[in-house]
């Protein structure tokens, strides 16, 4: 079928942060493409839901089945209710709720070659081999994207067949490079020297790239040439020796190149299968077990009944008696993988559905949109480690159906494993995308739904529209509630035994009276879900404090991570403890205002004059109206430089639109013009340092004033955005009329001083800010703050990105480009600008269902008892790109002290004892007991005891009882039901890089804990 000619509207605001990662052309084909989905067991439910969160034009649900119990245990949009009812008429009906802009639409009878002709995908899922080759068959005819889908038990199957010449257009998830150009040499070949020489290193020989906004050598511009990369990172693009003379400027931006996939038809691939996989015998012995499942159900009409080892051993003889897989060099099949993937078989798991449906929806937005490259053709995935280890079968009596919604899971695991999942209590913190997917598992697979079980969702976050295309319990009528409270009721909804707490106290150190001792000694577990590494950091520190075992996941765009975390088994978790110190730090001050790069300084430099001009100031200017402060006690060169430009040119409190306007502008000559010709008298472009080397080279570049012209898009909308914060800072009405703003300016430009309030050079100079101000520039200033004074107090304006109205986005877009603009720094959009300044993780729904079905995985194995660090998987993936893997955690680190062995789950405990000890005794408990002489105590930051104090501090120290001496140096009791004082100690003789365990001084009634060996 042809792509369709004729996009729909598209909802830019709910799908915000899935553009970030297809862009807009992609997420055009997405919304008018048709897909018909046949069979709604889990795995087609879940599949069908991610289709429609992230905006398929349409989708076609195919299914003559009713609704069975074993559905129940991985079907999301099913209930007890149902049962008896046709699938596809009850998954319609809720799917609906979730994007009323997807037409969601039934075929009731056969699929046949002209119900075909009406789509561009086709995927079916639990169906058997005979419709999967009579349909594969046709759509490879056709033309038509054709996918197979399919669990069974723990392991799960995946075929995509995208035809014979399909292109893809973008093939990666990254955006295309770009660089800026410093020279070009003439000659054969030409030499492209960048600006920044590292960034030659990012491209690679034959890449092909276009030139653009070249001066002098303009032949270049607007063409396209191979490079070939240079060891000292500059680029050779061929001859250029007949070309004119390079000048200056231009900018090398990559040209991602289409590619072509031919895919083999199902009855070919089927013995002769390319397989994407870590292990390919592995995934070879499962495609023969899936292959002898089919033929098992074609003998006997059903599939193998659940821990039969006879309806086992013949799934075995059928694959042994299988024709040989062609183009393979394989050892004999795998027995005992057979046996147990059969023995599993007949099970339907929500985790499974989950992260399989993920996987081939993502691969049916690659066969509408034709970005990123689709699977290469086969995938298998198998979680046949979550089955208990010890070595002994399941029975059929164990795990023979009950007639209940968890029949699907107790065919896998038994019914006492069921008993288990049900009294368990567990925390989920973050209630967003993966928080949702979570809470949709919890749900299915009856975790915490028995007596004396639950769940506690913690988020303190409200939903916004741009959530509706990934997080799944929330609906439009919704935004703006609480995400904890609308998910916890959400979730009850799809199992009513479920009994979900929500909370919207945040979990951070200012809540630890909430989320103390009591509340984690009724915790089995915690589920992070989370898109801030401090949060998580926090989280994971307080499970090693209380030994919980830990489930975290992550996402961005199409790659996604899935980490388990066990006391005493797993290392602990170990990521960064927040943003900045995940990345580089913070961007040096001289850097972002004199000698800015990158986009990213700029975007900083226009971010940061935001917060001073429209936050900071307008606080400053309240506070002065109740303390009047004088300007000189003022702290900080910054908050009178700030103040200095909130009052601008005009000198006296704005009252009108014109008066805003007027700021806007004068401050456009300041920052853009004034300041950039300031900036040149102290550093003049032709300036030298003391060893020769110019001072405007390398990541120097010498700024250009601008001049105003509001015929440019970005300096009208500067002016556009600055007048309109301005109003709203002081209250005042604004205009997004650009029209009549033109006009307005106009006049504001006339030379005629008397006509309007111009632009002077003498009114600049009271607007700019000093390196420091004097006493006549603190006078000036203080006499204008005493007019701003008298008004109303003003506005501060706190950042808010995903309001496209507030002009809070225009103005960090518009000004950064301006300062790129001086500094000849390639610019970026509206959209790039956004996401880099509201800190916006792209994200899309299939990334976040995979992950959370990975974690479910893991959420069996923990639930299950005691497992060996073996059975443990952290898990990774990139699904633009086709990468999976799953490896073992690492144990934990075992360090050593005279003889003491520790890793960082432990810990050394003592007890306060009745009466409670002295901090005299408290050391020498430490000292008899494991041979530490501490030579100093800590509580946090404040230091209970040091070996070095003088004897008479010493003494007074130790005779306090330990409670005692830590609310006089903290002043803070210890609050009420603590069970653990922790302190941190240093030894005598420890070796510099040592960490000793905390110590867990116990309070009466305090819990016990395992100590160090």
């Amino acid at each position: 079928m042809k792509d369709p000619e004729c996009p729909k509207l598209l909802d830019e605001e709910r799908y915000s942060r899935q553009l970030y990662v297809l862009g807009l052309p992609a997420m055009q084909r997405i919304r008018a493409a048709k897909v018909l989905l046949s069979g709604l067991q889990g795995l087609g439910a879940e599949v069908a839901k991610n289709l429609v969160l992230m905006g398929v034009g349409s989708l076609t649900l195919h299914d003559p089945q009713a609704t069975c119990w074993s559905d129940l245990a991985s079907q999301c949009f099913l209930s007890e209710e149902d049962l008896g009812r046709n699938r596809a008429e009850v998954t319609q009906a809720r799917l609906t709720q979730l994007n009323e802009a997807v037409q969601i639409s039934i075929h009731p009878g056969d699929i046949t070659e002209d119900i075909l002709l009406g789509f561009q995908v086709v995927v079916l899922t639990a169906s058997k081999l005979e419709e999967q080759l009579k349909v594969g068959k046709l759509c490879h005819t056709l033309g038509i994207c054709f996918l197979v889908a399919d669990t069974r038990g723990l392991v799960g199957q995946l075929f995509c067949d995208f035809g014979e010449d399909f292109t893809v257009q973008d093939p990666t998830e990254a955006e295309p490079l770009t660089a800026a150009i410093r020279d070009i040499s003439q000659g054969s070949p030409g030499i492209v020297t960048l600006r920044n020489k590292d960034d030659g290193h990012s491209f690679c020989d034959g890449d092909l790239v276009v030139f653009s906004d070249i001066k002098g050598m303009v032949e270049l511009n607007g063409g396209c040439r191979s490079i070939r990369v240079q060891k000292d990172g500059s680029l050779e693009i061929g001859d250029t020796a007949a070309f004119s003379h390079y000048l200056s400027g231009g900018t090398l931006t990559e040209v991602k190149r289409s590619k072509i996939v031919r895919h083999e038809p199902l009855d070919r691939a089927l013995l002769q299968p390319r397989v994407v996989a870590q292990d390919a015998h592995r995934a070879h012995c499962l495609h023969q077990a899936f292959r002898a499942l089919h033929e098992f159900q074609h003998l006997y009409g059903r599939l193998p009944q659940p821990w039969s080892p006879t309806d086992a051993e013949t799934v075995v003889t059928l694959a042994q008696a299988l024709e040989p897989l062609k183009g393979t060099d394989e050892a004999r099949l795998d027995e005992t993988l057979l046996r147990t993937v059969a023995l599993s078989s007949a099970g339907l798991l929500s985790p499974m559905a989950a992260f399989l449906g993920a996987v081939t929806a993502q691969e049916v937005l690659k066969a509408i949109s034709k970005k990123f490259m689709p699977l290469d053709q086969w995938f298998y995935f198998d979680a046949l480690d979550c089955l208990p280890e010890d070595g002994g079968l399941l029975s059929p009596e164990e795990c023979a159906p009950r007639g209940c919604c968890y029949d699907g899971q107790i065919v896998v695991f038994g019914s006492h494993f069921q008993d288990r999942l049900s009294c368990q209590n567990y925390l989920l913190v973050g209630a967003g995308a993966i928080g949702c997917e979570m809470l949709k598992g919890f749900a299915l697979v009856g975790l915490g739904a028995g007596d004396g079980g639950g769940v506690t969702v913690a988020d303190l976050d409200h939903i916004e529209r741009s959530n509706l295309s990934r997080q799944f319990l929330f609906r439009p009528q919704d935004i703006g509630r609480p995400k904890a409270e609308v998910a916890a009721a959400a979730a009850c909804n799809l199992n009513p035994g479920l009994r979900v707490t929500p909370l919207t106290h945040p979990l951070d150190p200012t809540t630890e009276h909430i989320y103390g001792d009591h509340f984690f000694s009724r915790v089995d577990g915690v589920v992070a879900a989370l898109d801030s590494f401090q949060a998580r950091h926090y989280v994971a520190t307080r499970c090693t404090h209380y030994l919980k075992p830990l489930l975290e996941a992550g996402t961005q765009g199409t790659h996604g991570s899935a980490s388990v975390y066990v006391p005493h088994v797993t290392e602990t978790y170990n990521g960064p403890a927040s943003e900045a110190a995940s990345e580089e730090g913070p961007y040096p001050v001289c850097t972002l205002r004199y000698h800015p790069s990158t986009f990213e300084h700029t975007l900083q430099w226009a971010r940061d004059t935001f917060e001073g001009l429209f936050r900071l100031s307008a606080e400053t200017i309240n506070h002065y109206r109740q303390a009047r402060t004088p300007l000189a006690d003022m702290d900080g060169q910054p908050i009178l430089t700030s103040l200095q430009q909130v009052l601008g040119v005009l000198r006296a409190r704005p009252q009108t639109w014109q008066d805003c306007v007027l700021w806007a502008l004068g401050h456009w000559q300041l920052c853009f013009r004034y300041d950039i010709i300031q900036l040149r008298q102290h550093f003049p472009p032709d300036k030298v340092l003391e060893d020769g080397t110019p001072f405007w080279s390398g990541s120097r570049q010498c700024p250009q004033p601008l001049e105003f012209d509001a015929t440019q898009d970005m300096h009208l909308l500067y002016v556009l955005a600055a007048a309109n914060l301005y109003a709203q800072m002081h209250e005042l009405p604004g205009s997004s009329d650009q029209t009549a703003l033109k006009e307005l300016l106009k006049l504001l430009l006339q030379p005629d001083p008397q006509q309007l309030n111009p632009i002077s050079a003498n009114n600049l100079r009271l607007a700019w800010a000093p390196a420091e101000f004097g006493s006549e520039q603190l006078k000036e200033l203080q006499k204008a703050l005493e007019v701003w004074s008298q008004g109303p107090p003003l506005k501060p304006l706190l950042f808010e990105k995903d309001d496209d109205s507030n002009f809070h986005v225009d103005f960090m877009t518009a000004a950064a480009n301006l300062r790129s603009q001086n500094y000849g720094i390639l610019p970026a959009n509206r959209a790039q600008s956004k996401r880099i300044v509201g800190a916006i993780i792209p994200a899309i729904a299939t990334s976040t269902a995979a992950v959370a079905g990975l974690l479910g995985l893991e959420l069996y194995k923990v639930v299950g008892g005691p497992r060996p660090l073996r059975a443990f998987r952290h898990s990774y993936l990139r699904l633009a790109e086709n990468y999976f893997t799953r490896f073992v955690p690492p144990a934990p680190t075992i360090q050593m002290f005279q003889g003491m062995t520790w890793t960082r789950w432990d810990r050394l405990t003592v007890p306060a004892g009745q009466p409670e000890r002295t901090l005299e005794s408290l050391l020498a408990c430490l000292q008899e007991q494991h041979g530490l002489r501490v030579r100093m105590l800590l509580h946090g930051p404040a230091q209970l005891y040091s070996a070095r104090w003088a004897p008479e501090k010493r003494a007074q120290r130790l005779a306090l009882r330990v409670t005692e001496l830590v609310q006089q140096v903290t002043g803070r009791v210890p609050d009420r039901g603590m069970r653990v004082l922790v302190l941190e100690l240093s030894c005598e003789g420890e070796e510099e890089d040592a960490a000793f365990p905390p110590l867990h001084y116990e309070l009466p009634g305090g819990s016990q804990h395992p100590t160090t060996t």
